[in-house]
């Protein structure tokens, strides 16, 4: 089915309400933070409309605005959309076989998570047999600074966008006393993710266990799930032969969402 251009659009019948969501789409689509100016040039729309959407998208969370910069990009209730469609199943129903396949392969439990917000929340997990029980039962929030999940989408979004996820020290909170306790700590870890290709955590979820993790982008490069592996600390696989089929499986489930 074609697609209309924007130039030949039928009229609205809600002109404001389909202005906000051509905004929202607009920014999903863009690799960093735009002017405002820009959208409504991009977007064909009056610099004043443009403002008043901007704000109120921010008032609410959708949009955040970088002051400093002058820019605006998608705010924590946008991902928390995103991660409300994961939870009605689509992205489960995919995602379950390649993370049962994914168990089967290592002989550890697997499982698929999702952003909320700071958290993850976990929609798909697959315990691998005589696997003791692990905390990433299906609808289960965990901090995702400190799960290897929530850390591989943490390292896909815009350094705003974590800024914005991790304002203060408090925002930083701890299981087992360890993981990162500042936004510097953060920045260095996201920044080691991203050289790495995938996310990895050594006891920060639960003393004795390690998992690695790697995230599942749409079609803009914006992180909908990642792909993880838990196991004991001091048996199971080694650490890059579980990262590199991690990293396949979170590819494929890519590639069958696109």
């Amino acid at each position: 089915m074609s697609v209309i251009p924007d130039n030949t659009r039928t009229a609205p019948q809600v002109p404001a309400a389909d202005q906000t969501l051509r905004i929202l789409r607009h920014l999903a689509t863009r690799p960093a933070p735009v002017a405002a100016s820009a959208i409504a040039r991009d977007l064909d729309l009056p610099r004043s409309s443009v403002h008043h959407l901007l704000n109120t998208l921010c008032d609410h969370g959708f949009v955040l605005h970088l002051r400093e910069a002058r820019r605006w990009a998608l705010g924590t209730s946008a991902s928390e959309l995103a991660g409300g469609f994961a939870r009605q199943q689509p992205l489960a129903r995919l995602g379950r076989p390649l993370v049962a396949a994914l168990a089967d392969r290592l002989g550890e439990s697997t499982h698929l998570g999702v952003l909320s917000g700071s958290d993850v929340v976990y929609i798909v997990e697959e315990r691998a047999p005589r696997r003791p029980a692990l905390v990433t039962d299906v609808g289960v929030r965990l901090p995702a600074h400190l799960t290897a999940t929530g850390r591989a989408m943490l390292a896909a979004l815009p350094r705003e966008q974590v800024r914005a996820l991790y304002p203060h020290a408090s925002a930083f909170s701890t299981r087992t006393g360890l993981g990162p306790g500042r936004a510097g700590e953060l920045r260095e870890l996201l920044r080691s993710i991203r050289a790495a290709g995938y996310a990895s955590e050594d006891g920060e979820v639960t003393s004795g266990t390690r998992s690695v993790g790697a995230a599942v982008l749409d079609a803009s490069g914006w992180p909908v799930a990642a792909v993880a592996v838990t196991w004991s600390s001091g048996s199971g696989p080694a650490e890059a032969d579980a990262a590199k089929t991690v990293i396949e499986t979170a590819a494929e489930l890519q590639r069958r969402l696109r």
